[in-house]
C-alpha cells in the first residue's frame, strides 16, 4: 500500500519533470547567464596578445551605466515609443472592430473572413518584411505605379519621413489577425440571452457592442494590450530585414538591434547582455504597471 501510495504521489512530479527541465534549460538558465554576463567584463593586460592577457573580471553595474549612456540608446528608445504609439492603438482598434463585425453576423462568409484576417499572422515576420519591402521599393512597387497612374506623387516609403510608418504597417498587418481571433473568441463566449434582452429593450447593435460586449471582454482587451506592448519593446525582425533596402534604418534603430550590433558586430557580449536585461526589466515594469492600473478593474467584471 505504501509503495502504491508513493507512486501515486510521485506521478504528478513525473509528468511535470519534462516541462520543468525544458523550462530550466531553455528559459531560466539563459536568463541567469545573461544577468551573469551583464555583471562581467574583459580585462586586457599589456597589448592583449599573449596567453592569459585577457581575463574576465567582475564589472558591477558599469555595463549598465555604459549601456544607458550610449548615445545610440536614447534615440532607439524614443523611436520604439513612437512605433508603439502607432502600432498598438491601430492594431487593437482594427482587431476589435473586425471581431465585433464578425460576431454581429453581418457577413455570410464568417469562416473565410476569419481565416483571411488571421492568415497574415501565420506569415513569418522576415518573409512579411521582405514582401512589404518590395512593395515599398519605387522601381518594383505596384503601389507606386498605381499612384503614379492616378496622377499622384507617391512618397518614399523607406525615407526618413515614412520609414517608421512603413515598419509599423508590417506589424499591424501581421498582428491584427491574432488579436482579432482572441477578441472574437471572447465575444463568442458571451451568453446570447444578454443580447436578446437588450434588443427587446430597443438597443441597437452599436449600443449592444459599446455597453455590453466591450465591457465584458475587457480582460481580453487588457491581455492583448499587454502582449502587444511586449512585442513592441522586442521589435527586431521587421527593421532588420528592411535595413538593406534603406539607409534610413541604422544598426541601432531599435534597442534589440543595438543588442545585436554590440554582441555580433562589436563582439561586446557584456554590454549587449546589460541592454538585454534593461529591455526585459522595462517589459516587466510596463506590463505589470499596466495590469496594476487597469487589470484589477477589468478582471473584477468576471467575478
Amino acid at each position: 500500500m505504501r509503495a502504491s501510495f508513493s507512486r501515486t504521489r510521485g506521478a504528478p512530479y513525473a509528468f511535470l519533470a519534462p516541462a520543468l527541465i525544458l523550462f530550466a534549460a531553455f528559459l531560466a538558465a539563459p536568463i541567469v547567464y545573461t544577468v551573469y554576463l551583464s555583471l562581467r567584463r574583459v580585462q586586457v593586460k599589456g597589448l592583449g596578445l599573449g596567453a592569459g592577457s585577457r581575463s574576465e573580471v567582475w564589472a558591477g553595474l558599469s555595463n549598465y551605466a555604459r549601456s544607458m549612456t550610449d548615445p545610440d540608446f536614447s534615440p532607439s528608445v524614443e523611436r520604439i515609443g513612437a512605433y508603439g504609439a502607432i502600432v498598438v492603438p491601430i492594431m487593437l482598434g482594427l482587431a476589435l472592430l473586425m471581431a465585433l463585425l464578425l460576431d454581429a453576423g453581418r457577413t455570410r462568409v464568417g469562416t473565410f473572413a476569419r481565416t483571411a484576417i488571421f492568415l497574415p499572422y501565420a506569415v513569418p515576420a522576415v518573409v512579411a518584411s521582405l514582401l512589404w519591402g518590395f512593395l515599398y521599393l519605387p522601381r518594383v512597387s505596384p503601389i507606386v505605379d498605381a499612384m503614379q497612374g492616378a496622377g499622384l506623387n507617391p512618397p518614399n516609403f523607406l525615407g526618413n519621413s515614412w520609414v517608421l510608418w512603413a515598419v509599423a504597417n508590417i506589424a499591424v498587418w501581421g498582428g491584427t489577425g491574432f488579436n482579432m481571433i482572441v477578441l472574437y473568441t471572447a465575444l463568442r463566449a458571451i451568453p446570447t440571452d444578454l443580447f436578446e434582452a437588450a434588443r427587446l429593450d430597443g438597443a441597437s447593435d452599436t449600443q449592444i457592442a459599446l455597453r455590453i460586449k466591450i465591457p465584458i471582454i475587457a480582460p481580453s482587451l487588457v491581455m492583448t494590450f499587454v502582449f502587444s506592448l511586449i512585442a513592441t519593446l522586442q521589435v527586431f525582425a521587421e527593421p532588420m530585414t528592411l535595413r538593406p533596402l534603406s539607409n534610413t534604418i541604422s544598426t541601432t534603430w531599435t534597442p534589440l538591434m543595438k543588442v545585436f550590433r554590440d554582441a555580433f558586430t562589436r563582439n561586446d557580449v557584456y554590454s549587449a547582455a546589460a541592454t538585454s536585461v534593461v529591455i526585459a526589466v522595462a517589459s516587466f515594469v510596463l506590463s505589470f504597471g499596466f495590469l496594476k492600473i487597469v487589470g484589477s478593474r477589468a478582471f473584477s467584471q468576471e467575478d
